[in-house]
Formats: C-alpha cells, sequence, structure tokens
C-alpha cells in the first residue's frame, strides 16, 4: 500500500489514472463527482487487472465466489437479463452487444482517493510495486485521437411504433395488466470508431452524476453519467434511492425554480415515484428484519446539470448474515426500470422492446471485503463494442395511463441529450 497527498497530484490525475487504466483488459471506476448527495454516492475507486481469471457465470457462483476471502475491492456489473435467473423469464430480442450477463473481477491492482490522500493497493500478482504504479500513471499522456466522426444514431424503435407502443401500454394499464410500465428505446450508429476514455471525460464534464461508472470487458466498454443509486448495503443498513419525475432544468433562476415546483406538484410524477417506492419497499421487506423498512425522504428534489429529479430513499436493517446474491433476488432489477407489479411488467417489457437491454437499467458496482457494497443503476450511458464498431445508447420513461404519447417520448429525447452533446451527434 502507498499513498500520496492529494495537494501533491497534477490536476488532471483522474484523466491520467484513466487512460492507464485503460490498457488493462479489465478495468472498472467509479466515480462521485464531489456531488452532494444524500447518503452520499459512489466512493471515487479505480480497479484493474490484466490477467485472466475466473469470473463467476451466475448467481450461485457469485455467492460463492463472494465467499472466498479477499483483501480487495470486487468490481462488476451486472445486466438487465439477470432479470431472466432470478425469475422465470427470458429475453428473446436482438443483442448487437454480447455483454456476459454478469462479470466480476478481483484487481490486482486498485486505487482509492480518500479525503485528502490518494492510496494505491496491488497484489503479489500485481506485479507492479505501488510507487511505480504512481509513476506510470504520472507518465500517461492524452490518448492518440481516434478518426472520431460524429455518429449518426438510428431509432430500433421508430417514432410511430414508439407512439402506438405507449398507447397499447396504456390499454394494458386500464386492462388491469400493469399500474406502470418502464418503457425504454434504444438508439444505435455502426462503425463508429472513438477512443473510450476520452469520451468519458467529456461525459463527466459535460453531465456529472454521483454515481458515474467506467467498465472496460475486453473489447466492451461501458461509459456511464448514472444519478441514481440501486442497492447499497453500510453494516446492517440497506439503502435504495428510486428515481421517477424528471423534468428539464430552467434558463435562469426564476425559471429554474418555476420548473422545480411543477416537477413538486405533478401529480403523475409523484404517482410514478410512489408507485415504485412501494415496489422497492416489497422488495426490501423479503431481506430486511420485520418492521425496519422505512422511507426516510419520499418526493426529494435534485438539480443535475440538464433534468431535475424526483428521488426518494427507502431504508431498512439487513437480516442477519445478508450478502450481495440474497439482496439481489429480492430485488433485481431495480424496480424504477420496471414498472409495477414488477413481473408482468418485465413480460411487457420483453413484448413491446426491440432490442435487449444489455448493461443499461443493469448495475455496475463494488463489493467490499467486510461484504459491504454498493451498485447504481446503469441509466444515461454509452455502451460501445471497439470490436465491431457497435455504439448504443437507450433511454426511457414511465408510461402510467396517464401519459401522452408525445410527451412521454420528448422525456426520453431530454434524457440523451447529455449523451447527443458529448458526441456531436444526432438522431436520424
Amino acid at each position: 500500500m502507498y499513498s500520496v497527498r492529494l495537494a501533491d497530484l497534477p490536476p488532471d490525475f483522474r484523466a491520467r489514472a484513466l487512460r492507464w487504466a485503460a490498457a488493462f483488459p479489465y478495468c472498472a471506476y467509479f466515480e462521485p463527482n464531489t456531488i452532494q448527495y444524500p447518503q452520499g454516492a459512489f466512493n471515487q475507486r479505480l480497479a484493474v487487472r490484466h490477467r485472466p481469471a475466473y469470473s463467476p457465470g451466475s448467481l450461485a457462483e457469485l455467492e460463492q465466489w463472494l465467499g472466498q476471502s479477499s483483501q480487495a475491492p470486487r468490481c462488476g456489473i451486472l445486466t438487465y437479463d439477470l432479470k431472466n435467473e432470478v425469475e422465470a423469464l427470458h429475453s428473446h430480442n436482438p443483442d448487437n452487444l454480447n455483454w456476459p450477463t454478469l462479470h466480476f473481477f478481483e484487481p490486482e491492482i486498485w486505487l482509492d482517493w480518500l479525503e485528502t490522500t490518494l492510496t494505491i493497493h496491488t497484489t503479489a500478482a500485481g506485479s507492479l510495486p505501488a510507487s511505480e504504479v504512481l509513476e506510470q500513471i504520472l507518465a500517461a499522456r492524452p490518448l492518440a485521437p481516434a478518426q472520431e466522426t460524429a455518429p449518426s444514431f438510428q431509432a430500433r424503435l421508430p417514432k410511430p411504433e414508439y407512439l402506438a407502443a405507449v398507447e397499447a401500454i396504456r390499454e394494458d394499464i386500464l386492462n388491469g395488466e400493469v399500474y406502470e410500465l418502464n418503457l425504454c428505446q434504444e438508439f444505435f450508429a455502426e462503425n463508429v470508431v472513438l477512443e473510450p476514455v476520452e469520451v468519458f471525460l467529456r461525459l463527466l464534464k459535460t453531465s456529472p452524476t454521483p454515481f458515474a461508472a467506467f467498465y472496460r470487458w475486453h473489447d466492451h466498454y461501458l461509459l456511464c453519467a448514472s444519478p441514481e443509486r440501486f442497492l447499497r448495503r453500510q453494516g446492517t443498513t440497506l439503502l435504495s434511492q428510486p428515481i421517477k419525475g424528471t423534468i428539464r432544468r430552467g434558463s435562469t433562476p426564476a425559471t429554474d425554480e418555476q420548473q422545480r415546483q411543477t416537477l413538486l406538484h405533478d401529480e403523475k410524477e409523484r404517482a410514478e415515484n410512489l408507485m415504485i417506492v412501494d415496489l422497492v419497499r416489497n422488495d426490501l421487506a423479503r431481506v430486511a428484519e420485520t418492521g425496519t423498512v422505512h422511507v426516510p425522504e419520499l418526493f426529494g428534489l435534485y438539480p443535475f446539470r440538464h433534468v431535475w429529479q424526483m428521488i426518494s430513499t427507502v431504508q431498512a436493517t439487513a437480516q442477519p448474515g445478508l450478502g450481495l446474491v440474497d439482496a439481489l433476488r429480492a430485488t433485481f432489477p431495480m424496480g424504477s426500470m420496471t414498472g409495477a407489479p414488477k413481473i408482468r411488467a418485465m413480460q411487457l417489457i420483453e413484448h413491446y422492446e426491440r432490442s435487449r437491454r444489455g448493461l443499461y437499467s443493469g448495475s455496475i458496482g463494488y463489493v467490499l471485503p467486510n461484504g459491504d457494497f454498493d451498485f447504481n443503476v446503469v441509466i444515461r450511458s454509452l455502451q460501445y463494442r471497439q470490436d465491431t464498431g457497435y455504439l448504443s445508447f437507450q433511454v426511457g420513461s414511465a408510461i402510467t395511463y396517464d401519459s401522452v404519447p408525445e410527451h412521454e417520448y420528448q422525456e426520453c429525447l431530454l434524457k440523451a441529450q447529455g449523451l447527443l452533446e458529448v458526441l456531436g451527434a444526432d438522431i436520424a
């Protein structure tokens, strides 16, 4: 272990560290962006591994692997399709991303940003002494720019079909199939050449969020600017913070406050949020001590660069011995990305959507040696395959009976705004 004062590091140290780390075939980075968030944001952490190693391929294997002693944080991803192991569901829509259903790795080298210091950890397998790791990072320079061209995204679900799907879901709601359904759509571009680290750094600048993350698995990259926490365990406390409710920021302080008040008093948005809070409460109750599930904050409003978000906090005391896999079996995927009731909503999602979500609405996070963990909801994210040039992002909104199809479509475009700005891109 090697520590250095943050004040002694260059201002662009984060960028240098990411450029260094992205050369490894397994890389995970978690970024809180110094945002003040209720109950705290991600811990800033960078982890890498060079040598191939066993990675669990199912929840049962993950549980066994996490039970083995380790001094390193385990870092990993959970795709939305993990739902098929949690429930009797299936995914048959096209998949051009082809992530593993879940992937975790134990790093050989990892960096932890603390309040005033940076700590570098290495294992015997890491081979490099920590001081040499620092030297390599400090020597890292901006990567040679790829021959980037602004991609033009195509809709997997063309607008007329999206609007028709919203109307069909409203009919499903009227017929009692669901109360609310989160309908998502993919925008994709092909044969794209970009440098993932440089795009991610631009994304952090354009859309700073408390649960941002970068993940590399061979030629697959996730560039994530998520504002939403899925699930955290800290000691005996479980915490989930669903987001439901979005409105554009105002261009002046007066119009911004007007927008905030509009969102606060929007009955449709409040109803969406409350339905998901009830779902999360029920999920947590399956793994919590009886009577401990409560809601410290309902309908909290928080500003981000482009939008106001309505965020609620659900908290509980974990049952003794609760591990990550037990928690996932009770709560995955996050209800804010499915709808309610959850299982029927996921069945209808498979019917109405035109592509698999991949990591979108899945999760990325870390598990500490003491069993504590923190995972986000993968939204506001780019998924990129460097080997094929396939670039994808997805956006969605919660459909209720009161939904106006055109308004839901515009909400999707609003959520895409930051991603399109970073790429200088448009939608064909």
